[in-house]
């Protein structure tokens, strides 16, 4: 008769933790249906082994999009996580914890792995089962549990992660979009001047801009640009800096002053969290004159009368300083077919296979070897030899190029 009673008492106790168990599952599920925040969830999993399972001390990990954190505990300790998360990462399956392991895991029994397609997601160690009767089946559903939980979790992550992905995709798009609408698809070619450009920007959006102003016949102005950052905000800034060059460009005789101004607009903008390296020139193809600003700009190559000029006087970024000081203009006589290649820092930062740089010595040549070209065709052979030169390596960085032909 007692024994019967014991075999009777074993079964309610099973059936009442089948019960808990199913209502536990059911619940949870639930609240994973009902999309419960990441805290809820971690929340609900605390409660449910301290309080049902009768847990005394445990500690969950979770891979975060920042790193591994510890979500949710109970009694335990959570100075030297960043000492212990290695030593979860050791363990791929159910662990029971040894006198022999490291004295971090004192006070906990086991270890229970997470894995998402052979990727770890999360650890839950649990220390203190109360009762030990039918520890086996309990260690099952607290396994059960702390995969669906921990699944649920990474899915939440991943679907932020997509959403920012895709929040970010079409950013791209709309900036690149912008950006395409704001550089000149097509430059002059005349009889006294031509002018050509290359434009790769880095993944589609990039900050290089270039442009091309006329005053009369034969007077015209040219700039190229290197705006601080990417995406969207570097776009607006491109389509703010367009209007501003557009317009005080006509309001000042002199460069020194229209770089002033320009620099002031700037500023009040970006508030100095963002600088633009700037080049402009002003060409007059009846007096035979080139004058230019170099805003800390890459300085472009002037090659004239079998010789080759850096054009590098001028001041500092745009953007950078509420007032630019010291602003110097350049005046130069141009010969006949003198030529002007100014390009962004990409193409001198561009590198091969063997480590070595785009450099000057290497554009110079270029130029010196085909400086009687027409823009067009000086730009096609640059692109294939930028090509060559780079081999399989992927440009890191926007390259523009601006060049410009006295005939």
């Amino acid at each position: 008769m007692n024994r019967e009673l014991v075999i009777l008492e074993k079964l309610e106790k099973e059936l009442s933790l089948k019960q808990l168990q199913i209502k536990s599952l059911l619940t949870i599920t639930q609240a994973i249906n009902d999309n419960v925040s990441a805290e809820g969830l971690f929340n609900m999993y605390k409660s449910f082994l301290s309080w049902e399972m009768g847990i005394e001390k445990m500690a969950l990990f979770v891979i975060e999009d920042q790193g591994w954190e510890c979500t949710a505990s109970i009694n335990f300790n959570k100075e030297g996580i960043d000492e212990m998360v290695p030593l979860l990462l050791n363990h791929k399956r159910l662990y029971t914890i040894k006198n022999s392991d490291n004295a971090r895991f004192f006070g906990f029994d086991i270890i229970i792995p997470v894995f998402h397609k052979e990727l770890p997601i999360a650890y839950s160690i649990i220390g203190g089962i109360k009762e030990k009767d039918d520890l086996y089946n309990k260690i099952q559903f607290i396994t059960t549990i702390t995969n669906i939980i921990a699944v649920a979790i990474e899915n939440k992550r991943l679907f932020k992660k997509q959403l920012a992905q895709e929040r970010y995709s079409r950013e791209m798009e709309l900036a690149s979009q912008v950006q395409q609408m704001l550089i000149p698809e097509k430059l002059p070619v005349e009889e006294k001047f031509a002018l050509s450009k290359i434009y790769k920007p880095h993944f589609n959006i990039g900050g290089d801009y270039l442009d091309f102003i006329r005053f009369d016949k034969d007077r015209f102005a040219f700039c190229i640009a290197d705006i601080s950052g990417k995406g969207v905000s570097a776009a607006l800034l491109m389509a703010n800096f367009q209007a501003m060059i557009q317009s005080l460009i006509f309001q000042y005789r002199d460069l020194e002053t229209f770089v002033f101004a320009l620099n002031q607009s700037v500023y009040r903008i970006t508030k100095s969290d963002r600088y633009i390296t700037f080049f402009v020139a002003e060409i007059d193809v009846k007096q035979k004159t080139l004058r230019y600003v170099n805003a800390g700009h890459y300085p472009p190559l002037l090659k004239m009368n079998g010789s080759v000029t850096k054009l590098d006087k001028g001041c500092s970024f745009i953007g950078a300083f509420e007032k630019l000081n010291d602003i110097k203009e350049e005046k130069i006589s141009l010969m006949d077919n003198a030529m002007i290649v100014s390009f962004t820092d990409g193409l001198p930062d561009l590198k091969n296979e063997k480590d070595e740089y785009f450099n000057d010595a290497i554009l110079e040549k270029f130029l010196d070897q085909n400086y009687m070209l027409d823009p067009e065709s000086f730009n096609q052979k640059l692109l294939a030899e930028i090509n060559r030169f780079r081999g399989g390596i992927e440009i890191s960085d926007d390259i523009a190029v601006l060049t410009c032909k006295i005939y």
